[in-house]
């Protein structure tokens, strides 16, 4: 989860969303909330003019990192979140932002499969949809109206888990039976203890081809750090620093991508 979770409702996911925001504050989730940071931040800056302030759009903002991080930018931000619990911790970050960035933020309260209720196509110059998919048993419509969102040229932003990399996890952790079940499906339970489903990269490169959303550049994210725990501590600067190139280099780095734990990949509306 960056972020909201259509589709996933019920005491289990309200636990799970529990359990994510007492990890924000550990390596796992430090990792990832960089290095996606770093790659948005990339592909915007390739796409666009320098200075030009973006409509972004940030469906299932989650506890709002990303969007925070774009507003602070200097982008008109606009957070889609289904999950109030989540919304509320957005909105107290955003409440202790100075007057400037609050003014280019708006969070909303809403499911990311209905953003045709809430937004006219080509509203936004970025769609970001993070950490949200795993929860959409049947995501295409989904991502259709994602793409709608945009304006021609406009970047959409996938993270996701990568189904081609579920056998890693188990086959480390030692346990082959999990790891020989993992090569033949998508469904898997996540640290949260929910029950979601994975994607892999052929199958959404071909589902943005189709929505007129070709992709145009992929990563890996958390080659070498998936197998913390959600608490572990962070190490002192000089380490992180490391740690993070290392990362950073190994999502941008065949075979290594392939086999992360999360695929973060960016299609441009034709």
């Amino acid at each position: 989860m960056t972020g909201g979770t259509p589709g996933a409702s019920g005491e289990g996911f309200a636990e799970g969303a529990r359990l994510w925001l007492e990890g924000l504050g550990g390596l796992r989730n430090a990792v990832r909330q960089e290095l996606v940071g770093r790659q948005v931040d990339e592909q915007i800056a390739q796409r666009f003019p320098v200075g030009q302030r973006l409509r972004v759009l940030d469906v299932g903002m989650g506890q709002g990192t990303q969007a925070l991080r774009l507003a602070r930018a200097g982008h008109m931000v606009t957070g889609l979140e289904q999950d109030p619990g989540m919304l509320a911790v957005a909105r107290e970050a955003l409440a202790v932002e100075p007057a400037g960035i609050r003014d280019r933020v708006t969070l909303l309260e809403g499911d990311g499969r209905e953003t045709g209720a809430h937004f006219l196509p080509g509203s936004f110059d970025v769609v970001l949809c993070h950490g949200v998919l795993m929860y959409v048993p049947e995501p295409d419509a989904m991502l259709a109206g994602l793409a709608r969102m945009l304006a021609p040229g406009g970047l959409l932003s996938l993270l996701v888990r990568n189904g081609d990399a579920l056998a890693m996890r188990h086959g480390l952790d030692g346990d082959w039976k999990g790891a020989l079940a993992a090569f033949d499906s998508t469904d898997y339970t996540n640290r949260l203890g929910l029950d979601v489903r994975a994607d892999r990269l052929a199958g959404l490169t071909a589902t943005l081809s189709g929505i007129g959303a070709p992709l145009q550049a992929w990563y890996g994210v958390r080659v070498f750090t998936d197998g913390t725990e959600a608490g572990e501590a962070l190490p002192p600067d000089d380490e992180l620093e490391r740690l993070l190139a290392a990362e950073d280099r190994a999502g941008r780095t065949d075979p290594y991508r392939g086999v992360a734990a999360l695929l973060h990949l960016c299609g441009v509306r034709g």
